[in-house]
């Protein structure tokens, strides 16, 4: 695991990410290259292209040039690293490949995209077959779009983008915002334990589909209890808590509390208080002072689906 994988996947389809473009699929659909999970296979299962791939595959290329796909990031962002998954391609990858990142405003088109300048943030780098290839990346610019180039052909199962979300929050001048949500520029900074899932899942967009889609710790079996700890989008003033525990029947925690922090104060925001397990949890918070981090304690254990803090930035 590369330190910059514990970032979130800009370009995730579950956080808005989309394939816009592509040179060619023939073989396998260019969706496929931001799909939640491990890419799957099953051998000898042909159909009318030939064999299923869990990947985006093109032809075999006659003419001069290269392929492309051109992913908008669900996720704004300042790229960390980028992630290209060859699996369960061994005869059909392409042996190189590179990266490129725009920055366009707006909701533009495929063809406006393309026209944008691009910036190379992964040059042309050997690959090999059914690997996963870790890329550093140290620009530092904020990018909407990257753009997955392969030499010449080839089939890629997976591309991941990881980085810190930089959202243009605009358009909430004026109102209120969600400051825990990661499209809003939220994180987990910390936890006491992620064994079962990724803390990260509580501030993802949307609802939780099943309980792997949230977040869940081992039992404890000491007196001790479990936490997060959320930066953020920007300091800001909560006034209202959502604490879902849906989906988690039989392992929701029986209490939650919420600390504000702010530099070294700490403020109570949510005291400790029972929680019922498979619900919507919604808490009207008494007015505090600002505050950059929240922390969310659990007691003493489980699993919550989503945390949202709702309220104004400072």
């Amino acid at each position: 695991m590369t330190p910059f994988t514990s970032l979130p996947d800009l370009a995730l389809r579950a956080y808005g990410g989309s394939v816009v473009a592509a040179s060619d699929e023939s073989f396998a659909e260019k969706e496929s290259l931001i799909r939640p999970g491990r890419p799957v296979f099953r051998p000898e299962t042909f159909g009318n292209k030939g064999q299923v791939y869990d990947g985006w595959e093109t032809r075999r290329r006659r003419t001069p040039g290269h392929d492309w796909a051109v992913v908008r990031l669900g996720l704004p962002g300042v790229i960390r690293g980028v992630v290209i998954d060859t699996a369960w391609f061994k005869g059909n990858y392409p042996p190189y490949a590179s990266v490129e990142a725009t920055a366009v405003s707006g909701h533009p088109s495929p063809e406006e995209v393309l026209a944008a300048p691009w910036t190379e943030i992964v040059p042309r780098s050997a690959l090999k077959g059914d690997t996963e290839h870790h890329f550093e990346v140290a620009d530092e610019g904020r990018h909407t779009h990257v753009r997955l180039n392969i030499h010449p052909d080839g089939g890629v199962a997976r591309l991941r983008v990881h980085g810190e979300v930089r959202p243009d929050l605009s358009a909430y001048e004026g109102l209120g915002l969600d400051l825990a949500a990661l499209a809003n520029g939220g994180l987990v900074t910390d936890c006491s334990d992620e064994f079962y899932s990724t803390p990260e899942n509580v501030i993802a967009p949307g609802l939780a589909r099943h309980q792997a889609e949230g977040w869940e710790t081992a039992r404890r079996r000491d007196r001790g209890n479990d936490w997060l700890v959320i930066r953020l989008a920007g300091r800001g003033i909560v006034r209202l808590a959502e604490i879902d525990t849906t989906n988690l029947l039989f392992n929701a925690p029986g209490a939650v509390s919420l600390t504000g922090l702010d530099g070294e104060r700490e403020v109570t925001l949510l005291p400790r208080t029972r929680l019922q397990p498979d619900t919507p949890h919604r808490f009207r918070l008494d007015p505090a002072g600002p505050v950059t981090h929240v922390r969310v304690d659990i007691y003493p254990d489980g699993g919550l689906a989503r945390v949202r803090l709702h309220g104004h930035l400072a």
